[in-house]
């Protein structure tokens, strides 16, 4: 029997989901060699890598997978996220960016965008980016409390009120009050 790509690389999330890292990264580099140009496993690579702890090796994955596919969104945030978490911020706002050409109304990406221009010390542009996440989705948890982060560091404490009441009141729906 044929191996197949598609089937090593579901295998690799069953092992990845449980620890089995080296197993995983072993399917993984298999159905890589099968299907080389899909992003999937390359990008399935840069997790289980994270995942294990070997942030080197996947940032070399996800940088592959977002070459491949640059228009998936999920790349594009992953690959962001992990290059802001290597304190790489250019990079990060350069894969943004790219993402966001081809998703503008990502509310997961101006998000990123809004994180990486709060770590940059610059309030007022996250401030525009978390509140484009939160025009997109105002349910958007995430976004908003990052926003009322900013509102606070920006000593605009009505608008942090106010994000603060949107975050109480989606919480107590949450809790089905």
């Amino acid at each position: 029997m044929k191996e197949r790509a598609d089937v090593l690389n579901n295998q690799a999330i069953l092992f990845a989901r449980d620890g089995q890292y080296s197993d995983a990264i072993a399917c993984l580099r298999r159905a890589i060699h099968i299907d080389r140009n899909n992003y999937l496993p390359w990008y399935n690579l840069g997790i289980t890598y994270r995942d294990a702890g070997d942030m080197t090796e996947a940032l070399k994955a996800f940088k592959i997978a977002f070459h491949i596919s640059p228009s998936k969104e999920d790349v594009a945030e992953t690959l962001a996220v992990h290059l802001m978490n290597m304190h790489m911020i250019d990079e990060g706002f350069k894969v943004v960016e790219d993402g966001l050409d081809f998703h503008p109304a990502s509310e997961r990406l101006w998000n990123v965008m809004g994180v990486l221009q709060f770590n940059a010390d610059e309030y007022d542009l996250a401030a525009d980016s978390f509140e484009m996440a939160v025009t997109i989705d105002p349910y958007y948890a995430d976004a908003l409390y990052n926003l009322r982060d900013t509102y606070i560091e920006l000593h605009k404490t009505r608008s942090a009120a106010i994000i603060e009441a949107r975050l109480l009141e989606l919480e107590g729906k949450k809790k089905g009050k």
